[in-house]
């Protein structure tokens, strides 16, 4: 292979395929700019394939010379209105995108190593097995979810799906491998309409990776999920490996924040740890009536916040009181990582989550959909970094639902009490789990080997 002419052959070809929404293509890019950092010389080009309109979002932020953007064509409804119809969005990148992807496959040069592909893009493995490329799935939740999903046969078998959740919210389920104990309510949204739309396409999802995929790669830390971990790797034959947290760590290395804007300087002139970061997610949201309870709740509470809001922001920044800044858009985990920074009210979206557990930084959680129900739980309940804001009254109409302003303003109230005993057990652990995550990403540390078994591994599958 010496010779210079031959050298075409050793370039290692990664394509990554995200599923086209915010919080999975965010995992996906910080992964690509980890194998990335892994192999700067040029013997790894990366191709991140998304549709045009995501390409218009994404395609001119900074990156390094060995990633590379290809494009679908924009045959699925828009990223601005998935949310008006999500499980036909869902329906559409099923089926619509296949054709297409598999054409560009075939003019890509290089020819294709593997393929890293997120799991809810369900023909991804096919494709990959019609053309004899490995495929690496990139689950973007907790391994627990993937477990979940995987063993959704056992829920049916135990009598507890499907089920109507607000008279058995309560009941135990306690048979899921690697997941320990968790009530009915604490499990993925599915018992509801929408989210049994959602669910088949979960179950195909994980399945999918459990009977055609050559490698499963988890955007978690082994060490924040060692139970499941080990039972996913001694139920499957294929590599498991977690590699996270994919959040982009690299990047606060990289450069210190040169401006000094407005939104710096607030959070350095605010006391240590005396700020409250309020961020209620990019896509799905709490009710009108609930809002305002919240925003009532928090400016009475007298704490120090900072509030990401997009949209109605205007209306509340009129709300907030001279204690808050409200601002439409930040660096989350650079501001996370802000010593000012004394805990974070989530939606509890995982890479949220996995941010959070980086910067150390204890959550209050406010789960609405999906996976954001087991993430509350692990949060509250398994590493014990956080507080629930809802109380569990699942199914309930919304006005008996409703948080009122004087149980918010308590609740946070005592969440940013940084005398009390249950505030300073609950930080210490927050810095505990840090200093974990920040252990598997360094030299050595489970991620990091993780990751670099991986890139050798697909690198000798390339060479033979």
């Amino acid at each position: 292979m010496g010779t210079v002419k031959d050298n075409h052959i050793s370039v290692c070809h990664v394509v990554a395929l995200p599923y086209p929404g915010r919080g999975h293509i965010n995992p996906m890019l910080n992964l690509c700019k980890l194998l990335s950092s892994k192999k700067p010389d040029n013997t790894l080009l990366i191709t991140i394939v998304v549709t045009e309109e995501w390409h218009g979002f994404i395609g001119s932020d900074p990156k390094p010379d060995n990633i590379r953007f290809a494009t679908l064509p924009n045959t699925i409804p828009s990223e601005l209105v998935r949310a008006n119809d999500f499980p036909g969005f869902v329906e559409a990148v099923s089926t619509k995108l296949e054709a297409p992807f598999e054409q560009l496959v075939d003019r890509l040069e290089p020819s294709v190593s593997a393929i890293v592909a997120d799991p809810y893009v369900v023909w991804a493995v096919r494709v990959g097995n019609r053309r004899n490329i490995p495929v690496a799935a990139l689950w973007p939740m907790p391994a627990s979810v993937f477990s979940f999903f995987h063993h959704f046969e056992l829920l049916k078998q135990n009598g507890h799906f499907p089920l109507d959740v607000s008279e058995r919210g309560d009941e135990i389920v306690d048979y899921i491998p690697g997941l320990g104990t968790t009530s009915i309510a604490d499990l993925p949204t599915i018992f509801s309409a929408d989210g049994l739309k959602t669910l088949d396409r979960a179950i195909e999802a994980v399945s999918g990776v459990a009977d055609k995929a050559q490698y499963l790669l988890s955007t978690s830390v082994h060490e924040l999920e060692p139970q499941v971990f080990d039972t996913l790797k001694a139920k499957f034959a294929f590599p498991v490996y977690p590699i996270g947290p994919s959040i982009p760590h690299l990047e606060l290395s990289k450069s210190p924040p040169t401006d000094h804007n407005d939104l710096n300087n607030w959070l350095d002139s605010q006391p240590k740890q005396s700020v409250l970061y309020i961020s209620l997610g990019s896509f799905l949201s709490v009710s009108k009536s609930q809002m305002d309870e919240i925003v009532a709740g928090v400016r009475n509470s007298g704490v120090r916040f900072l509030w990401v809001a997009r949209g109605d922001a205007s209306k509340l920044k009129e709300g907030v009181g001279d204690k808050g800044l409200v601002v439409p858009w930040c660096d989350q985990l650079r501001v996370l990582c802000h010593d000012s920074i004394g805990g974070f009210w989530s939606h509890c979206g995982w890479n949220s989550t996995l941010e959070a557990v980086y910067a150390g930084v204890p959550v209050l959680t406010c789960p609405i959909f999906w996976d954001q129900m087991p993430i509350s739980k692990q949060i509250v309940e398994d590493w014990k970094i956080g507080y629930r804001v809802l109380k569990k009254k699942v199914g309930a109409s919304e006005h008996e639902h409703l948080v009122s302003r004087e149980e918010i303003a308590e609740l946070v109230q005592r969440f940013m009490d940084l005398e009390s005993k249950e505030g300073k057990e609950m930080r210490k652990r927050a810095k505990q789990l840090q200093e974990t995550c920040h252990g598997a990403i360094a030299k050595g540390g489970s991620s990091d080997k993780n990751l670099d078994a991986f890139i050798e591994d697909i690198s000798r599958r390339h060479h033979h």
